[in-house]
């Protein structure tokens, strides 16, 4: 599996672009910022993209999503629990801040246990509540790409609409249920190093060691 990771936009977002070496199939994570970068980056790797995935709906992760799919033949994915709040008027006017254009609806509704295919290479989606309703995680290849669900040192904020700290907590509980090899992949730049692993965050992460 072939990954990318990019900060880009103003708040630190790490954007992924996950591919298949083979078939040269790929989805982006998350584009926030920076998208001529990141398509030059997908054409430079020989790659085509497939989807474009939103980990969660706050604008600070899809505020790229227009600029992106309207260069592309790409399928905008959302976790079913935040599709309705890609399009909202507070993302909207978010975007609008952040100097981009609001997000389309979604093409696809995912859920929990859902899987996504790019060439030989799948990721499955984990539902992990908590940070908004409809965050989710993907696995797959011994990688987790966390979104605001899970930082390196940390795990997102829950006072925003939707959020819930008790919600979160069942979330990160579900997690280690992975293999702790597994590579975490967070959704901003805010740990000590940019990727971590669920045992070093089982081990040293305040909210594993003194909540769980």
């Amino acid at each position: 599996m072939l990954i990318e990771q990019m900060q880009v936009g103003p708040m630190a977002v790490f954007a992924y672009i996950v591919g298949c070496e083979t078939e040269k199939e790929a989805l982006l994570i998350d584009p926030a910022g920076a998208e001529g970068k990141i398509l030059d980056r997908v054409k430079a790797l020989g790659l085509t993209l497939k989807y474009v995935v939103n980990t969660h709906a706050h604008a600070d992760h899809t505020c790229g999503n227009r600029a992106i799919l309207s260069r592309t033949d790409a399928q905008l994915v959302v976790h079913e629990a935040d599709a309705a709040e890609v399009t909202s008027g507070k993302n909207k006017a978010f975007s609008v801040a952040l100097g981009k254009k609001p997000s389309p609806a979604p093409d696809i509704l995912v859920k929990d246990g859902d899987t996504l295919s790019i060439g030989r290479k799948t990721l499955q989606v984990i539902h992990t509540p908590g940070h908004s309703p409809g965050s989710m995680c993907l696995y797959g290849g011994g990688n987790l790409f966390t979104g605001d669900t899970l930082f390196v040192g940390a795990a997102g904020r829950t006072d925003l609409k939707g959020g819930s700290l008790f919600i979160l907590m069942a979330s990160l509980k579900k997690l280690l249920a992975l293999p702790l090899e597994t590579k975490v992949w967070p959704g901003h730049d805010y740990g000590k190093t940019p990727v971590s692993t669920l045992a070093h965050e089982k081990e040293t992460n305040p909210y594993f060691t003194d909540f769980l």
